[in-house]
């Protein structure tokens, strides 16, 4: 490549992706890349959401790299604060941090066709040229906050579950939680504990299966770290089972899909003997068609004499409170959002422009985030997503799909590096045909069986979910095939 670069690669974001990526250049004999992070340490959204109860619904053993595994997990389904330290142990060993530019920001790039470099503008005001610009942000990163009004007048504390603030005393406190999301169900049970009064603003009920987690033995532990075998067979047997339940959500009507009901309605029903609650608590649309979630305290704490299930929506926020839909005023001291994130609006604002002054914001609106494979996007050359449109999974390790990820891009680095190319385009009819193929599998499938859901689009397109098992885009995108892009050397 060119030495009129300061960096061959460039990488915005530290969480899986970007450490992972980082590592696999080094192993690769790649050395000139930099990293580009906002916060002041390494971890992603496992750094960011601090929340009480936050862990992972995927396995430990799974939602972790293959090629750094942990031998140590703690429990079958990780707290925040251990994945967040087993990601810093990652970029530790692997002395990532003298690659890192941290408390930065992406504030802009632009491609330059003639030279084949991006122009990266950081926060800081600097600006580097790099051949190879790879985002890494991760699609759960920007919390989304609903445009509510009077939310500005609210005189108490005020926060979103990914930006939580331990320095407000919850307890005896009359506390308002909007959203019933992964986050909400988390930590609901723990604040609940404490409150005077909790009131749970519900838009629609979700989906909770029992949790099946417990500590991880000593014996096992062991076992994991002096028999690899045993851990790569453990490893192996959570991904089979996870991409075996695949078939439930593949269909809109299954086996599968009817008894993961019938045990989550045995699991309100457990807990919730309340008629009135319960009704509340059961979903009107059918499993799968939102992400189901994992919780054992869940449904206790909605069982609590101090906890209130609201489900006739947010009319307003006042100075003291909150007044539903139906006209009643709430007095709350606190409000949680626990509304998710932005996910259809990854860059936020943020400047990258390609070929013929194309800006990915504005190619994005109008296509309703079309790419190929969730990785590269026609007009943008050399530049690649990690973690991208319709590369996201509801049922196993997002971690799966990185890694795929990391192996086609490293192909492509690796071409681009030995046949001397100036950068590669994905061509735009290759893209198209791709994406029409991801919205034919849609079809007939859970995820667009009826509900509105953060997996589609306003217009109704699923531009989130992979809709086909993992092992197959593994297989896809194990090596590029240039024959899809346009090359110029």
């Amino acid at each position: 490549m060119s030495s009129a670069v300061d960096y061959e690669v460039v990488i915005i974001g530290t969480g899986f992706a970007g450490i992972g990526m980082a590592v696999k250049l080094q192993q690769a004999g790649i050395h000139s890349f930099k990293l580009i992070e906002r916060a002041d340490e390494v971890g992603g959204t496992w750094r960011d959401n601090t929340y009480p109860g936050c862990e992972c619904d995927i396995q430990s053993h799974l939602y972790s790299l293959s090629f750094e595994p942990k031998a140590d997990w703690s429990k079958k389904y990780s707290t925040w604060n251990e994945i967040r330290d087993y990601i810093i142990a990652v970029a530790d060993k692997h002395k990532l941090r003298k690659k890192i530019q941290f408390n930065t920001a992406l504030s802009g790039a632009d491609f330059d066709k003639d030279t084949g470099t991006w122009g990266v503008k950081l926060s800081d005001g600097s600006q580097l040229k790099t051949r190879i610009l790879i985002t890494a942000v991760g699609p759960l990163s920007n919390p989304a906050i609903p445009d509510i009004v009077g939310k500005e007048s609210f005189q108490g504390p005020i926060f979103h579950s990914a930006k939580w603030d331990h320095d407000i005393d919850l307890k005896n406190k009359k506390i308002a939680v909007i959203g019933t999301g992964a986050s909400a169900i988390q930590f609901v049970p723990r604040i609940a504990k404490e409150a005077e009064k909790l009131m749970l603003f519900q838009r629609s009920a979700p989906w909770v299966l029992p949790k099946p987690d417990r500590k991880i033995f000593g014996i096992e532990k062991i076992l994991y770290k002096y028999l690899p075998g045993w851990r790569l067979a453990h490893r192996a047997s959570l991904y089979w089972i996870n991409e075996f339940t695949l078939r439930g959500f593949l269909k809109e009507k299954s086996i599968i899909r009817s008894v993961s009901e019938w045990a989550a309605t045995k699991h309100i029903h457990h807990y919730i003997k309340d008629k009135t609650l319960r009704k509340k608590l059961t979903p009107d649309f059918r499993f799968g068609c939102k992400r189901a979630l994992l919780s054992n305290e869940y449904y206790p704490a909605l069982a609590r004499d101090n906890v209130a299930v609201i489900d006739t929506g947010v009319e307003r926020i006042t100075e003291t409170g909150i007044i539903d839909k139906s006209g009643k005023a709430h007095d709350v001291d606190v409000i949680i959002w626990g509304t998710g994130f932005k996910v259809d609006e990854p860059l936020l604002g943020v400047d990258i422009i390609g070929l013929d002054d194309k800006n990915l914001n504005s190619v994005w609106k109008e296509n309703g985030f079309e790419t190929y494979y969730g990785i590269t996007v026609s007009g943008f050359p050399n530049a690649f997503i990690f973690a991208g449109p319709n590369t996201g999974i509801g049922h196993t390790s997002l971690v799966v799909m990185l890694e795929a990820q990391f192996s086609y891009v490293m192909d492509a680095i690796k071409k681009i590096r030995q046949k001397n190319i100036k950068y590669i385009d994905v061509k735009e009819d290759i893209q198209d045909q791709f994406c029409q193929r991801m919205q034919d599998k849609m079809v007939g499938t859970a995820w667009t069986s009826g509900c509105n859901s953060w997996y589609l689009s306003d217009s109704g397109k699923n531009f989130t979910i992979w809709p086909d098992y993992t092992f197959n885009y593994i297989r896809q995108t194990k090596n590029i095939s240039l024959e899809d892009y346009q090359v110029i050397k």
